[in-house]
């Protein structure tokens, strides 16, 4: 029987054969599945409760959920401190359940919902201050110290969430939303509150961060309102749907009346705390540090590895690729300087590169689209079973890319009525050199996020709701090898370059991510060495390096995911022989849904042991 301890240990998962996923092995009703589900299912109403935009993301803030709609979630500290009292009584409650009474799909969910709630648990314990996002459907990826920071918080999220997701067909549908707006400025003030309160207890952004986040708020409080794509969006929303009534007045007035002025208290904020920030980008001088991070390398990672053993581990996995990578770089004539030199070289190449003006951005973003219509029809050759993948490539607003990560993925509803995003950064399109795009495209949208969450949608709804960092970013870079195996670039050397580069880049991470957080470097150290190990240009290391200091562990969870997927791939061949089916293992792993990746290696050894000739 899985406990709820081991399941987040690297090794070691006993008795497995009692919680197999469905895909696995076949499930047949058990005695304890009703109550179980009943119980998973509250637990899921509650989560939404909780994070009501989760409900508008996935497209379900509709019939008995219908007044989730209005709604956004608590930011206060007094609501944070609630939610974790919800955790230790839903932990108590999932440790009850018999799970010999079940059949192994139940039982398995049982238990992957008691990991995430135990790793919850630790984490209120382990980061006093910040966000501890487990449990949050759009946020559980990154976990952090700062409750506000260039990339998190009120103002990098809630507004394109409601100018995307927020659909308005009826009057109810409308007043929802300013009643959301509403809510959006006393977001913003109860995480005002907290930055506040934080700093007290001596957490604070860095300074450099402080810069970044400070002027996006700044910015957006002193634009004209009639020009908030808040607004703007709003109205013609409204105006699609016919419904008569001043709808963009009232939602403008809220706007100039609360909005605006909570986003510059929130902007005065942290102004005033800059003279007590220091520019230490890690965060081993915040108060029990230490102990805060290495929760955050397990969120990140869901294995117990220390952050010396990462380090090595990325130190040596960017030797190897750099090898590889200097073999394709010669045979392009490229052969003086470092391999990231010479990436650098190759990278600023007119002809791979697209202006940075609004017509460039638009052709890079029609050449994203013609790489989704190649890939979509190749995944027949990489899975058994096949989901519509709906996906829109979309720019990251410009409103916040300045603290923005270079990409990322945002699902779609379950009804597929909304599809899935894939957002790709464009402040500056000379970071983006066409040979670099497929891969991200694979990454974010197809075979990876998009198309990977479109399979959690056949898992009960506590399944689709929690997500596992390393699971999920494993995923992706599985996603960019997908992409290479079907022979996207089979005559394209160059874009194969593109593929290492990011393989390196993700393995480069591991090591910058411990060094700002465990070793201790400087901003200027780490940017030297990333600059050099990746050949990325200085704004596209500052960006992810900024993106490492406010989600320190998020950036370890990408190849320490790869790396076991692999090695469980790996394993899999060398055992079943003939017998191995490539699609039926990446139906296994899609299929599976999120787990800590000691449970997939055990999900995985059984389905080997079902398949392996005696």
């Amino acid at each position: 029987m899985l406990n709820r301890r081991t399941l987040l240990a690297q090794a070691g998962i006993a008795g497995l054969a009692t919680t197999l996923p469905a895909i696995a092995q076949g499930t047949r009703p058990a005695p304890g599945d009703a109550a179980a589900s009943k119980t998973l299912a509250g637990i899921a109403e509650e989560l939404l409760a909780d994070f009501p935009e989760g409900a508008t993301q996935l497209g379900i803030d509709t019939g008995a959920r219908a007044a989730l709609k209005a709604r956004l979630t608590d930011h206060s500290l007094t609501a944070d401190r609630a939610r974790a009292a919800r955790i230790d009584t839903r932990r108590a409650q999932l440790g009850k359940i018999d799970r010999t009474a079940l059949s192994p799909q139940v039982a398995l969910d049982v238990d992957v919902t008691q990991a995430a709630y135990d790793l919850a648990h630790d984490g209120f314990a382990a980061l006093p201050h910040g966000d501890v996002a487990i449990l949050n459907q759009n946020a559980s990826y990154r976990s952090t110290p700062y409750i506000v920071s260039q990339g998190t918080g009120a103002f990098a999220e809630i507004p394109d969430m409601l100018e995307s997701k927020h659909s308005i067909a009826t009057r109810a549908d409308a007043d929802a939303y300013l009643a959301r707006l509403e809510s959006y400025a006393v977001q913003l003030d109860a995480e005002t509150a907290r930055i506040t309160a934080d700093a007290a207890a001596g957490v604070i952004l860095p300074r450099f961060l402080i810069d970044i986040t400070a002027a996006q708020l700044a910015a957006a409080a002193a634009q004209p309102v009639a020009a908030w794509n808040l607004v703007t969006t709003f109205a013609a929303k409204t105006s699609k749907a016919a419904l008569p009534g001043a709808w963009s007045d009232r939602a403008a007035g809220i706007a100039t009346g609360k909005i605006a002025p909570a986003l510059a208290r929130q902007a005065a904020t942290f102004e005033a705390l800059k003279p007590k920030a220091g520019d230490t980008p890690g965060m081993w001088n915040l108060p029990g540090a230490e102990r805060s991070y290495a929760w955050l390398v397990e969120a990140g990672t869901t294995t117990k590895r220390s952050p010396e053993d990462i380090h090595q581990s990325g130190l040596d996995q960017v030797a190897a690729l750099t090898a590889e990578m200097d073999v394709l770089l010669k045979a392009q004539g490229l052969t003086k300087g470092t391999v990231g030199q010479r990436l650098i070289e190759l990278g600023r190449r007119p002809d791979l590169l697209y202006a940075n003006t609004d017509k460039g951005r638009a052709e890079l973003l029609a050449y994203l689209n013609t790489v989704v219509a190649d890939i979509r029809p190749r995944m027949r050759q990489a899975f058994n079973k096949l989901v519509p993948g709906r996906l829109d490539v979309k720019r990251v607003p410009p409103s916040i890319e300045n603290g923005m990560p270079n990409g990322y993925a945002s699902a779609g509803s379950i009804d597929g009525k909304t599809p899935g995003a894939y957002y790709i950064n464009l402040k500056d399109t000379g970071i983006w050199p066409r040979f670099a795009l497929p891969t991200l495209t694979f990454h974010e949208g197809i075979p990876g996020h998009v198309w990977q969450g479109e399979y959690t949608y056949d898992l009960p709804l506590i399944r689709t709701l929690l997500a596992f960092n390393a699971y999920s970013e494993g995923w992706g870079l599985y996603g960019e090898q997908i992409g290479d195996e079907v022979g996207f670039y089979e005559k394209d050397p160059i874009g194969r370059l593109g593929y290492l580069q990011s393989m390196n880049f993700r393995a480069s991470r591991l090591v910058a991510d411990t060094g700002l957080h465990h070793k201790r470097w400087t901003m200027a150290q780490a940017t030297r060495w990333f600059g050099e190990a990746t050949g990325y240009t200085p704004s596209q290391c500052q960006s992810e390096l900024n993106r490492y200091c406010a989600w320190p562990g998020q950036a370890l969870g990408y190849k320490t995911g790869h790396n076991e997927i692999n090695r469980l791939r790996t394993k899999a061949r060398a055992e079943l022989g003939p017998r191995f089916d490539v699609k039926a293992f990446n139906d296994l792993v899609v299929g599976t849904g999120g787990v800590p990746l000691s449970v997939l290696a055990q999900i995985v050894d059984a389905w080997i042991g079902k398949w392996k000739p005696y």
